[in-house]
């Protein structure tokens, strides 16, 4: 199997469970308030190490409880934590989330150390980068970070995936980011975003994707939800239906996604195959609370990924 870098932020989720979402302006009595490890990079990397990836995080942590909570879980998910940065004037990153009763959820994110997983701290990443098959970056870190490790793993030959979240305003984005990406996984918003195109049918979203693929992107998978999520490259589309469960929490699916998607391509999967598994993963964590605590074990997965091919092919 291929070593996973992963590349992104680490955040403690504050969660608070709420009838419904916010509506600006409005104040709403919620429940109880919850602390989980979260952060799209560190929810990324524990997903995958706990899908049984050889996986290294590097992430900027502050010298507060926080961070060394952050540590500890990632640790134990198998995650190698030896790179990680420390800030020690900064606080680790910090997210409040809002869960409403039927699994949706609204995240505001105050960065702290993630502001230092930039170029300066990356550069001196050189043997990570060097001894990886595979490279996942989110965008909860300086955008510098994101261009400098996009080009730093094309250059070495490696498969680079960027899940463009949250997604940045498409002119802040260096015009060549796009060319060093082999594989990038937003969201439906995400997509409408960094293309500037309306994406509320399949059609427009296909056009969406191929107007990426045109200033460089390999290919795309956008994920969808309960919908499953769309592949779309050069000459192919095809859509995978996720399976049918009762979501819980939302909350890091799309992480969960993305690092089942990356063990499966480090093991050698084609991407069909790796995109029908990742969705069957992201499906078992909403069923579950937290970022972090709801991503699955390999072998829940496969049983889930084996059952739902055998029903689609008799």
């Amino acid at each position: 199997m291929k070593k996973i870098l992963v590349v992104g932020s680490s955040n403690v989720d504050f969660v608070i469970d709420t009838p419904h979402i916010p509506a600006p302006g409005e104040t709403v009595l919620g429940g109880q308030l919850v602390k989980y490890p979260g952060g799209k990079g560190a929810n990324q990397a524990n997903a995958a190490g706990r899908l049984g990836g050889e996986v290294v995080f590097l992430t900027v942590l502050g010298e507060d409880e926080e961070g060394r909570m952050l540590r500890q879980g990632l640790t134990q998910a198998g995650v190698e934590m030896d790179r990680a940065g420390t800030a020690p004037d900064l606080a680790t990153g910090i997210a409040s989330i809002y869960v409403a009763e039927e699994g949706e959820n609204a995240i505001v994110v105050a960065p702290g150390a993630n502001r230092r997983c930039g170029r300066a701290y990356l550069e001196e990443q050189e043997e990570a980068f060097a001894e990886c098959g595979l490279l996942l970056l989110s965008m909860e870190i300086p955008l510098e970070g994101v261009d400098y490790a996009a080009r730093k793993g094309k250059e070495r030959g490696k498969l680079v995936i960027l899940n463009p979240a949250p997604a940045p305003v498409p002119d802040s984005l260096s015009p060549s980011l796009w060319e060093q990406v082999d594989l990038l996984t937003p969201n439906e918003t995400e997509l409408g975003k960094l293309s500037g195109m309306p994406v509320e049918t399949l059609p427009q979203m296909e056009a969406a994707c191929h107007a990426l693929l045109e200033k460089g992107a390999g290919c795309l998978v956008v994920t969808l939800g309960e919908k499953g999520a769309l592949l779309v490259k050069k000459g192919k589309t095809a859509l995978f239906p996720a399976p049918a469960v009762t979501a819980v929490d939302t909350t890091g699916a799309g992480d969960t996604f993305n690092g089942a998607l990356a063990v499966m391509l480090a093991k050698g999967a084609g991407l069909e195959q790796a995109v029908s598994f990742a969705n069957c993963a992201a499906a078992l964590s909403v069923t579950r609370r937290g970022a972090q605590t709801s991503a699955p074990a390999f072998d829940e997965v496969n049983a889930l990924w084996q059952a739902e091919t055998a029903g689609r092919t008799n």
